[in-house]
């Protein structure tokens, strides 16, 4: 059987929020190894070769090697949690995986020719990708590092969907039992806002619902003179009086 990682491990007898918190501040990542007719074992993973792992695309849908001490296991990583705002590993999941057994694991979608597709160089689109992976089920010895997607052909408002992709023999897509779901598209680009006309650019007058508004700030600005003027007609007969 191929695998394409190895990734020391140690077992781990205590278990618990507080064992799991020290490994941690220790550099260690809490894991569970489980799956092929045997009972579920944790371990702990050095948390800075996993960080270096888990930067590699195939690490996620490639067979591992774990080594425990003297064992050696086959196994796919199934989930990895990650801390919510630190680039830190939480916990990762592993699965037996037996040579003679069938897995189920999701592999990438790799997209080849936009560039030369019609849809790209002749008519203006762009394109929009639904799915970057998708689940498969085989044999280990049949699993495929990725699934090509060639779109070179592809014009403007067409699309490919999980039906026409090329799969390896003794590969069986997991996501198309469900729905026969789009995965590549070409789409025209999003019409621009349009610009300011001539006419708003040099004051012109608008349009009536928005004169409505400033029409009401002037008549308002009129009512808060008029006391003004009332008082200043109070005042005149004074200044009569003041020149006899």
């Amino acid at each position: 059987m191929k695998t394409s990682f190895e990734l020391v491990a140690e077992f781990r007898e205590t278990q618990g929020k507080g064992a799991s918190r020290r490994l941690r501040h220790e550099g260690k990542v809490p894991a569970i190894l489980y799956g092929g007719h045997a009972d579920a074992r944790t371990l702990t993973v050095s948390h800075q070769k996993l960080l270096i792992m888990l930067d590699n695309e195939r690490f996620y849908s490639t067979i591992l090697n774990l080594k425990v001490g003297d064992q050696a296991q086959a196994a796919i990583l199934k989930d990895v949690q990650r801390h919510p705002f630190k680039n830190a590993i939480v916990h990762v999941d592993f699965q037996r995986v037996e040579e003679n057994e069938k897995i189920r694991i999701s592999i990438p979608l790799h997209f080849t020719g936009a560039a030369v597709s019609p849809g790209v160089k002749s008519q203006g689109g762009i394109v929009s990708h639904m799915r970057n992976e998708t689940e498969v089920s085989c044999l280990p010895k049949d699993l495929p590092e990725f699934i090509e997607v060639d779109i070179s052909g592809l014009s403007l408002n067409e699309s490919i969907h999980l039906s026409q992709l090329k799969i390896p023999e003794g590969v069986t897509l997991v996501d198309l039992v469900n729905e026969d779901s789009a995965v590549v598209a070409i789409h025209s680009p999003r019409a621009e806002e349009p610009e300011p006309t001539a006419a708003a650019a040099t004051g012109a007058p608008v349009a009536d619902g928005a004169a409505a508004p400033a029409a009401a700030a002037g008549a308002d600005a009129a009512k808060k003179a008029e006391p003004a003027k009332k008082d200043d007609a109070k005042k005149e007969p004074a200044k009569k009086d003041a020149k006899k």
